[in-house]
């Protein structure tokens, strides 16, 4: 009956100490070769010294006062009664990655936890069948490796973790060895098995779908992996949803449709899952048409979508009204129904009162044969008061100037759009479930314009 925690120790000790003791953790599992990554958060936690702390697969010198698992239960009995008493009752902790201030804490119900793996097992989310193997090459803390750990036994599929080697050629050995047919990653997993695929001249045999979120599709990712006869499924969620809200899958009414139009439906976030309420909700408060042209904040609501943040009174006063979830998305819907992103909230760039949209110029630099990865974010300047700045990351072996980007967005978005530098970079920060962490970013690059010398308007 005990409710689990599942804490992502990749974020800063402070920041693990205050998830710990926020949640009023009890006691700590952890594997034994991450003590040492561990051990800095609970220095940081106040009340650590009052928890249990038990360590698997052997003891981890790092964390002196752990008790080793298989001790800990040896001559306990082997039998047991779940102590759940009612469906309503507390199951699952989990904190958003903190991309801004604390992280904040979701808890899950029983109910809302086995409704979600309903959702997520159906037909047109990832369709899983009792033949299915699947691999999320997900951390459990984030979103409880998005559902998938109880959708797959719900469904009696295979469940295979991918354990400590996350670099592409063991994970593509992995998928080989366990005749994976379903997987879920972000972009960066995905990019990485693909560009050793192409190295290696290797194959995936058994995968027929991967699911990818975290960040946009990237449209040449999808057409490698085509080209394969493996489908990427572009699909969105938050931590505050369990976190499936859409899936990309395309309807029926797009069967005759030319191939342009099934790429974008395909690179959209998707069309919302049954169950799954929503509307777009304008800078004035009223509800946005469905015509894929009308922007507005994203509000949702389902019975796997939570209604307040965990103790925290002024954070669920800004995020949630009504019963209805402020998801900090501003989106377009289609007539189809699909959902389109332009931008978080806090990442749009406002240029001489005109909104840029970071993802737009994203999606149009990755499109560039020698970009590997590219974050936009707004930065100072004098006469505009912000304006973008694009950071790449480019492919192992490729060249490309600043002005040769720029002339390659020029044939792609409007001209006061592009940056007004492009910067070259050796990685994009991220946050410990691989989302890019544009603060830094905004923070790092500052003052690189603040002389208002650069073009744009």
């Amino acid at each position: 009956g005990a409710v689990l925690h599942t804490a992502n120790i990749r974020l800063f000790p402070e920041q693990v100490g205050y998830v710990l003791d926020h949640a009023e953790d009890r006691a700590v599992f952890f594997d034994s070769s991450l003590g040492a990554a561990l051990a800095p958060g609970l220095a940081a936690s106040p009340k650590s010294a009052q928890r249990i702390l038990v360590s698997m697969g052997g003891h981890a010198p790092a964390v002196e006062r752990a008790q080793d698992y298989e001790e800990l239960i040896a001559g306990e009995p082997d039998t047991f009664e779940p102590g759940v008493q009612d469906e309503w009752d507390a199951a699952i902790l989990c904190y958003t990655s903190a991309t801004t201030g604390d992280p904040k804490g979701v808890l899950y119900t029983h109910r809302s936890t086995v409704i979600h793996a309903y959702a997520c097992s159906a037909g047109d989310a990832l369709g899983l069948r009792e033949r299915d193997a699947i691999l999320p090459i997900v951390p459990m803390f984030h979103v409880n490796a998005w559902g998938i750990p109880f959708a797959a036994p719900m469904t009696g599929a295979k469940i295979v973790f991918p354990g400590p080697a996350m670099d592409p050629k063991s994970l593509i050995a992995l998928l080989e060895q366990e005749r994976v047919t379903c997987s879920a990653g972000v972009p960066t997993v995905w990019l990485g098995i693909r560009d050793e695929l192409r190295r290696s001249g290797g194959k995936l045999a058994h995968l027929e779908r991967f699911v990818i979120g975290g960040s946009a599709l990237p449209a040449g990712l999808m057409h490698d992996f085509d080209a394969m006869g493996i489908t990427a499924i572009h699909a969105w969620g938050m931590t505050e949803s369990s976190p499936i809200g859409t899936v990309s899958r395309v309807k029926s009414a797009l069967e005759d449709a030319p191939p342009e139009r099934v790429d974008h439906a395909r690179l959209t976030q998707g069309v919302f899952v049954p169950g799954m309420q929503w509307k777009l909700v304008g800078p004035e408060g009223q509800e946005q048409p469905r015509d894929g042209k009308s922007v507005g904040e994203l509000w949702i609501r389902a019975p796997w979508v939570a209604a307040a943040y965990y103790q925290d009174e002024k954070a669920s006063a800004a995020a949630f009204k009504d019963g209805w979830f402020r998801t900090g998305d501003i989106c377009t819907v289609d007539e189809l129904g699909y959902l389109q992103i332009v931008d978080r909230a806090k990442d749009l760039v406002k240029s001489g009162g005109e909104w840029i949209s970071s993802v737009d110029l994203e999606n149009a630099l990755m499109g560039h044969p020698a970009v590997k990865e590219a974050a936009v974010v707004g930065v100072p300047h004098e006469k505009w008061v912000e304006r973008p700045i694009a950071c790449v990351v480019l492919r192992e072996g490729t060249t490309v100037t600043e002005g040769e980007l720029r002339g390659w967005l020029a044939e792609r978005v409007a001209k006061w759009w592009i940056p007004d530098r492009v910067l070259f970079i050796d990685a994009i920060p991220r946050t410990g479930v691989g989302k890019f962490r544009k603060r830094d970013l905004r923070e790092r690059f500052a003052d690189v314009l603040v002389s208002g010398a650069a073009s744009g308007g």
